[in-house]
């Protein structure tokens, strides 16, 4: 009887064990689920950083469509390096257009303001918060600056990569706060 007794309390241990073992089961399942939800958060994260830069590239690819789009416009107006300031414009809202030169014969001056009343509104229909500005460069009568500016997510400061642009040729425009900016010279 001995025997029977033993065993007995020996299945009694083995069972003891085994309910404690389980639990110990359970904690390592759930540390092996908090350690995947990690690795598919560190997942999305690097997703969500490779579509933002292929967002802000495309929008430099955008930005520099429509700079070339201004270019072949100034380089069909024949007076445009005579009169540089035809083209000249400020950030904001497009200037109106002196005539419409889509079904008018126009001067010069005329389809510089037609052109740029054109083409700035193209800038603010394609651009996420698009804007730009035209200007003289004061030292230099052979060069247009263009600024093209649009709304970003990114965490570098615009106005430091403009000035990275400027390679100190004195330009007198700066990045608006909160965009990114893209400046190209037009040459004559």
């Amino acid at each position: 009887m001995k025997n029977s007794c033993t065993l007995t309390s020996l299945d009694n241990a083995n069972i003891v064990n085994s309910h404690s073992q389980s639990g110990v089961t359970l904690i390592e399942a759930l540390i092996s689920l908090v350690i995947l939800a990690l690795g598919v958060l560190a997942l999305l994260g690097v997703q969500l950083r490779t579509l933002k830069e292929t967002q802000t590239g495309v929008g430099r690819a955008q930005a520099v469509r429509l700079i070339e789009d201004l270019g072949e416009r100034v380089k069909v107006n024949p007076g445009t390096f005579i009169e540089r300031g035809n083209y000249a414009v400020a950030w904001g809202a497009p200037p109106a257009a002196a005539a419409d030169c889509g079904v008018n014969i126009c001067n010069a001056v005329q389809l510089a303001s037609w052109d740029i009343n054109r083409w700035k509104t193209s800038v603010a229909n394609n651009m996420p918060a698009g804007d730009a500005t035209v200007f003289v460069l004061p030292a230099d009568n052979t060069q247009l600056g263009v600024v093209v500016a649009w709304r970003a997510n990114e965490a570098n400061n615009a106005a430091d990569y403009l000035a990275v642009q400027n390679l100190g040729q004195g330009i007198p425009v700066a990045c608006p706060p909160n965009l990114i900016c893209h400046l190209v010279f037009i040459q004559r």
